[in-house]
C-alpha cells in the first residue's frame, strides 16, 4: 500500500510538471509570435508606403523601421526552448531544424537585424529609398521561414 501510495504521488508530480513545462512554452510561444505580430505591422505600414498604398510619412516610416531594429535586439534563446516545436506542441510552425541548426537560425535573425538598420537609416529618404530595403528584409524572413518554418497548413 505504501508503494501504490508513492507511485500515485510521483505519478502526480509528473503530471504537474508536464503541465507547468507545457505552461511554460505557452508563454515563450506567445512571446515569440508576439514580435512577429509586431514585424507584420511595422512592415505592413512600410510596404504600403514603399508601394504606394498609404502616403509616404516620413515620422511614421521612421518609427516603423526603430521598432523592426528594436525587435531585432530582442534576446531569442529565451523565446525557443527545446521542445517547443511542430511536432511537440499545437500552434507552432517553428521546426526541429532551429535547434538542430541553431548557428543557421541565429544568423538568418541577425541577417533580419541587419536589414532593419539599413531600413531604418534610409526611412526617413521617401518612398523611392524604401522598396530595394523592403526586399532585403523579405529576403531575410523567407530565408529563415524556408528552412525553420512549417509550412501552412
Amino acid at each position: 500500500m505504501k508503494h501504490l501510495k508513492l507511485a500515485i504521488a510521483l505519478a502526480a508530480l509528473g503530471c504537474g510538471t508536464a503541465a507547468y513545462a507545457q505552461d511554460d512554452f505557452s508563454a515563450q510561444l506567445k512571446a515569440r509570435q508576439g514580435q512577429f505580430r509586431i514585424m507584420a505591422i511595422n512592415l505592413g505600414i512600410l510596404g504600403g508606403m514603399a508601394q504606394g498604398k498609404t502616403e509616404y510619412n516620413a515620422e511614421a516610416a521612421q518609427a516603423a523601421a526603430d521598432t523592426l531594429v528594436a525587435v531585432s535586439m530582442i534576446q531569442q534563446a529565451p523565446m525557443w526552448p527545446a521542445g517547443s516545436d511542430d511536432m511537440s506542441i499545437e500552434g507552432t510552425r517553428a521546426q526541429t531544424t532551429i535547434w538542430e541548426q541553431n548557428d543557421d537560425f541565429l544568423s538568418k535573425w541577425a541577417d533580419f537585424g541587419t536589414a532593419a538598420k539599413a531600413i531604418q537609416a534610409s526611412a526617413a529618404g521617401g518612398q523611392e529609398a524604401l522598396g530595394p530595403l523592403m526586399g532585403q528584409v523579405g529576403g531575410a524572413c523567407k530565408a529563415c521561414h524556408d528552412t525553420h518554418r512549417a509550412p501552412a497548413n
